[in-house]
């Protein structure tokens, strides 16, 4: 289906604006949610960082868009699914840190 842009008015142009970037909001969704699927909370984790650095986390919670992964020194991270892959197998200390200790650990948090 072509629409022909050159016909429509400024009211029917913004409309039109707006159910786009609508559905190109719910498709970018269901994306993050496909992405999501593949992981469970509990899961150890592993993405690079702003710097390039590896960091290694559990993901504890899905959030709309990301997830939450809180690495073992604490720090908590909101992360895109499609940045992260799993790891297999954990370190006895990862073993450790149980899910809802994440409430005790600093409330830093970088997108």
């Amino acid at each position: 289906m072509k629409i022909d842009i050159n016909q429509l008015t400024e009211a029917e142009l913004i409309d039109l604006n707006h159910r786009i970037v609508e559905r190109l909001r719910l498709l970018s969704q269901m994306k993050a949610h496909v992405a999501m699927l593949e992981f469970k909370i509990g899961d150890r984790v592993t993405f690079q960082g702003n710097a390039g650095e590896r960091i290694e986390g559990i993901l504890t919670r899905y959030n709309k868009k990301t997830v939450t992964v809180i690495t073992h020194e604490g720090r908590q991270w909101n992360v895109s699914p499609g940045f992260l892959k799993k790891i297999e197998g954990l370190k006895p200390e990862l073993k450790a840190i149980p899910l809802h200790a994440k409430r005790n650990f600093s409330k830093n948090k970088r997108k």
